[in-house]
């Protein structure tokens, strides 16, 4: 059917936005203006126009200045080879600002001239194809000058002449890279080196050394490099933060709480203190059975203010990042783990958040206010624990504390039957913990035990949360929401199909809800299957982000969620504060010399919170990634003493070219190549993600528990390899040549380029 000219005029915002995604080329501005049919002023107000839909987040725009839907792929875009896989190459964009992952991209090369290889960048145009997408190269671009984390190492090049070689820190990378200049590094150094050159020219060139690899700090300054984290404060942001501690602390304008036994429940090694909590019965008969609660949270935007040096670092940050070995601040230490921090003894300022909750644990009302605290106590999750199910206190304790906790567990058991009514998604994850010695070095790895305390703190952080929401909703006011949506239907289909392979049916027909799911994980409860099954699950989930838009929390089964209870460590929370400060007008009295004045959000930032949670929503991602590819180092650094042992495994993914396993109680993954698995050819099913021999005797699948042999554990990259136990015994199986037509074999050129190896080859 043909599609109707459109009319002259300005389009509105959908009407282009079905154009971008209609087209199948790079649309501009010049596409856009002549399939409106727009002249002269109206292509002036069509520019402004754009510009707006890209600031309020409707579209971004790709190099070139070509548009397109936000979040989405450009039709026309460049792209990076992230790996060639059995055959298949796979490339990544080379920019990705929206929410959730970037997607990976089959690259179809069929008639192309030269194979291409890892780090090559290409221009290509993208095209949707069933669940994912499909790139087709239109040329092959100049190295765009990258940048590699990696370890300086000696040892033969071509002809058995001594070189220097870069190893990449990336355990996914699959080459090493010749040096071509050293700089002021040595052999073993821990480098950031700039590739030039393409293909076999490809060389690396040392521009900056970060230190000793294996120094302390040094597995969590590999994440800090590799991604580029601000861990430095510049002087004038060190110079506002010593200005705002000195900042007066006083009751005017605050609420004084400081009579009450407010406490402080934390990990034994936290380094900053955002939350505490106290509770009482209620003694209004119209609320009998039921409590009086406080959640008191730092008040970090009364020292951060709006537009100042602090404020900007700390959007730039986004968060604070937790390594084993050191925690990079989004605020100074003099703040986050200074005047800010709630320490018992110590008067601090804080926002209260006032709930009243029924005897059915629902939350009928809540007020917030500035206030000034007094903790009687910091405790340790293990101690508030070991109290409770002893009615003893810790020694030390105040008289008050022990009757405190006691009164925050009883109105918890009525929060805890509210949560259980909602239902929320129950994945019960394990988190591993890294345990580190008085020098720096790893004396255990373990599982993080889960107590009924770190419970009772989710839960109260939850009610304050939502009530933050509901009250900035009730001013009408602008509000940035924590937004978890449902799964897609792509993902759902994924899902059902891998729980067919366990015989177990899923309808897509159903409404789903958290509730869907963990009927699903009660069906496992029994199997020792079930930790593959919530990973499953976890995978179907879309990923949390920020935004003004709510769209609920899918997860906890909440209509309007915000995150209020970690001003420290999150710069999303700073907004929330700022926006109940102008909503209940919670100004306080004062003019801090060399400061911003108002503690409030202003009038910018709520008309940009669109940009402002995209952007730390992406600087949330890169903290995430960090975070779990330096536990991956401290793992395999861990397991690096122990190689040629046999080890606990369980098989968690499985590939045409091997699967990965990880080691039961630890973590990490770690590949068994295909190759290695024995003299019988096998072949990978897709359907039920396993690999089977070629006479059917052995399957490798998900969740198998197997013993395999350590053969290799690089703290660097955190790359571990293993091999059957039995390997040695088993020659690697034979590929089959490849053959044209007429059944004659294939023969190629088995050169292999001078300045780049693989690494698999030379382990």
């Amino acid at each position: 059917m043909k599609k109707p000219k459109p009319q002259p005029g300005l389009p509105s915002r959908e009407q282009i936005l079905r154009f971008i995604e209609d087209s199948s080329g790079a649309i501009g501005k010049r596409e856009i203006a002549k399939h409106f049919g727009l002249h002269g002023g109206e292509k002036i107000a069509l520019k402004a126009l754009l510009k707006d839909m890209t600031d309020e987040g409707l579209v971004d725009m790709a190099p070139g200045r070509a548009f397109h839907k936000h979040g989405g792929l450009p039709r026309v875009t460049v792209l990076r080879v992230a790996a060639v896989e059995g055959g298949t190459v796979w490339a990544v964009p080379e920019r990705w600002e929206a929410a959730g992952p970037a997607p990976r991209l089959r690259v179809m090369e069929q008639g192309r001239k030269g194979a291409l290889g890892v780090g090559d960048r290409i221009l290509a145009r993208t095209e949707e194809r069933g669940s994912g997408h499909v790139a087709h190269p239109m040329k092959k671009l100049q190295a765009g000058g990258e940048t590699v984390i990696g370890v300086l190492v000696s040892d033969t090049g071509p002809g058995g002449k001594p070189m220097t070689w870069l190893r990449p820190a990336d355990k996914r990378a699959r080459f090493d890279f010749a040096v071509a200049d050293m700089g002021d590094a040595n052999i073993g150094d821990l480098v950031r080196a700039e590739l030039t050159g393409r293909g076999p020219a490809t060389k690396a060139k040392v521009i900056d050394r970060i230190g000793d690899p294996f120094a302390p700090r040094s597995l969590s300054m590999i994440a800090i490099a590799r991604h580029e984290i601000p861990h430095v404060f510049g002087e004038e942001v060190l110079a506002e933060a010593e200005r705002a501690a000195k900042l007066p602390l006083t009751a005017d304008g605050r609420e004084d709480l400081r009579a009450l036994p407010i406490v402080a429940i934390d990990p034994a090694d936290a380094r900053d203190h955002d939350d505490a909590v106290w509770a009482i019965p209620d003694e209004d008969a119209k609320n009998k059975g039921g409590f009086r609660a406080i959640v008191a949270i730092a008040d970090v935007s009364y020292y951060v203010r709006a537009d100042g040096a602090l404020d900007r670092e700390a959007r730039r940050r986004g968060n604070s990042v937790y390594f084993p070995d050191q925690v990079v601040p989004m605020l100074p230490e003099t703040l986050s783990a200074g005047v800010c921090s709630l320490k018992a003894g110590e008067d601090r300022a804080a926002m209260a958040c006032h709930l009243v909750v029924d005897k059915h644990g629902k939350v009928t009302s809540w007020r917030f206010t500035r206030a000034l605290v007094r903790l009687r106590a910091n405790i340790a999750y293990e101690d508030a624990q070991a109290a409770h199910d002893a009615d003893e206190p810790k020694d030390g304790w105040d008289a008050d504390v022990l009757p405190a906790l006691q009164h925050l567990w009883g109105c918890w058991t009525l929060l805890a039957k509210a949560r259980a009514a909602r239902a929320p998604l129950d994945l019960d994850l394990p988190e591993r913990q890294v345990i580190l010695d008085e020098k720096g070095g790893i004396a255990e790895i373990r599982v993080r035990e889960r107590l009924d305390a770190h419970r009772l703190i989710e839960d109260y952080m939850i009610a304050a949360n939502v009530a933050a929401a509901k009250a900035l909703e009730a001013k009408k006011s602008p509000v940035m929401y924590r937004i978890h949506e449902p799964p897609s239907r792509e993902k759902l289909v994924s899902l059902k199909d891998y729980l067919e392979t366990f015989e177990r049916s899923f309808a897509l027909g159903q409404v789903i809800t958290p509730a869907v799911f963990n009927r699903l994980i009660d069906g496992f409860s029994e199997d020792d299957r079930l930790p593959e099954i919530m990973q499953a699950i976890l995978r179907s989930q879309t990923q949390a982000y920020y935004g003004p838009a709510n769209a609920g929390h899918f997860g906890l089964a909440l209509g309007s969620y915000a995150h209020f209870t970690s001003p420290i460590r999150r710069y999303a929370d700073l907004i929330v504060h700022r926006a109940l400060v102008d909503s209940y007008r919670l100004e306080v009295p004062g003019k801090p010399k060399g400061l911003p004045e108002r503690t409030g959000l202003g009038e910018a930032d709520a008309k940009g919170l669109s940009r402002i949670g995209e952007a730390i929503s992406a600087l949330e991602r890169r903290a995430m990634e960090a975070e779990r590819e330096t536990i991956d180092r401290y793992v395999a650094a861990y397991l690096a003493t122990k190689t040629g042992e046999i080890v606990a495994a369980r098989i968690t993914g499985v590939q045409p070219f091997g699967f990965f396993a990880t080691v039961d109680g630890l973590g990490g993954d770690g590949l068994v190549p295909v190759s290695t698995l024995g003299s019988e050819r096998f072949f990978y099913d897709e359907a039920a993600r396993t690999l089977d021999s070629e006479h059917g005797r052995v399957s490798y699948a998900i969740g198998q528990h197997l013993d395999l042999r350590l053969m290799e554990a690089n703290p660097i990259s955190g790359a571990l390899r293993f091999a059957l136990p039995d390997a040695d015994d088993n020659p690697p199986a034979k590929r089959p040549p490849r053959r044209d037509g007429k059944g004659k074999p294939i023969v190629g050129k088995r050169g292999r380029p001078a300045n780049i190896r693989h690494q698999g080859r030379r382990r």
